[in-house]
């Protein structure tokens, strides 16, 4: 009876067309966003519109340009908790200067 070493399970990166399809995105995600600046009609809610447009871009590169997607559930909650620790004192900070 022949032992099969266990190891990491392999799976398939993405090709170049991917990447591209998402450089795309990106690039028309960046577009709004700079477009968004010249539009007076959004300047009341523009902060809200560029973060939103700035999460779905941060998603897009750590899932796939740092490959969070294809990686091991430990590796996502260990970037995701440094994410979270960063946020929340982003916004303590915002809070306590917002205060004074």
């Amino acid at each position: 009876m022949s032992r099969q070493a266990r190891g990491p399970v392999e799976h398939a990166h993405p090709g170049a067309v991917t990447y591209l399809k998402i450089a795309v995105v990106l690039a028309i995600l960046t577009i709004t966003e700079v477009a968004t600046y010249y539009i007076p009609a959004i300047q009341p809610i523009i902060a809200p519109v560029l973060i939103v447009l700035s999460i779905a871009k941060f998603l897009l590169v750590v899932m796939f340009y740092m490959h969070l997607k294809f990686d091991s559930p430990l590796f996502r909650g260990i970037f995701a908790w440094g994410m979270f620790v960063a946020i929340a004192i982003v916004l303590a900070m915002m809070a306590l200067y917002a205060a004074f």
